[in-house]
């Protein structure tokens, strides 16, 4: 299985918990050297669409059971008035865009998988359904992204139904990480442990499908 952003945070988490369940892990990101002996490391930048075809080339051959678009950026916080035009394409190129072109360069890899699922490690926060459960009149950027992450899961979804590839999105919770800071609600471990429980359990019947991480439906 391939997770991006798996170096810190929740992707870490999800790393480390596959591994020692026996999977074979490659946790790809920014830095080239793995957090945890026994996880690959795959240098990528998301930002950057020739290092994601130079790190599906570098996969050529090898199956992707699972991949875990998990990698994310914040985009500024403060409300309308910080709406800049380099920031808010800068988050929507990493966080809906790079998910979109990764999926297609690892389109060989998944076919030669067992299980086949793509997961995007999505937000309620770009629900348009229940956005506004979250009290936040900020991170437009970030908010824009998820939604459009959210359609990217449904499209894809769609389009490759036919290769029997379950394309899924999750709302992981309110987390304690750098990007969901010290007041949040859940560990990370607690809200992998949840993700981890679906994806192993996932099958082309839940495709097109957003949920929590611990399996509550979510509207789009």
């Amino acid at each position: 299985m391939l997770i991006t952003g798996g170096h810190r945070g929740l992707g870490l988490a999800l790393s480390r918990q596959f591994f020692r369940d026996g999977w074979r892990v490659i946790a790809a990101g920014r830095r080239d050297k793995s957090a945890e002996a026994g996880i690959e490391a795959l240098a990528l930048d998301l930002a950057d669409e020739r290092s994601i075809l130079r790190a599906a080339a570098s996969l050529a051959g090898r199956p992707v059971d699972i991949l875990v678009h998990n990698a994310a950026i914040r985009g500024a916080e403060d409300g309308l008035a910080s709406v800049k035009t380099g920031d808010f394409l800068d988050t929507m190129q990493v966080n809906a865009l790079a998910p979109l072109l990764l999926t297609r360069a690892l389109l060989p890899n998944l076919a030669r998988g067992h299980r086949k699922v793509v997961a995007m490690i999505s937000s309620r926060a770009g629900s348009n359904a229940e956005g506004h459960i979250d009290n936040d009149d900020g991170d437009y950027a970030y908010r824009l992204s998820k939604a459009a992450l959210n359609m990217a899961t449904t499209k894809l979804a769609h389009d490759l139904k036919p290769d029997d590839v379950a394309v899924m999105a999750f709302h992981p919770g309110w987390i304690r990480t750098d990007m969901g800071g010290e007041h949040a609600e859940l560990e990370t471990g607690e809200s992998a442990e949840g993700l981890k429980r679906l994806l192993e359990n996932a099958t082309l019947a839940d495709t097109a499908t957003f949920r929590t991480h611990d399996g509550l439906n979510v509207g789009w």
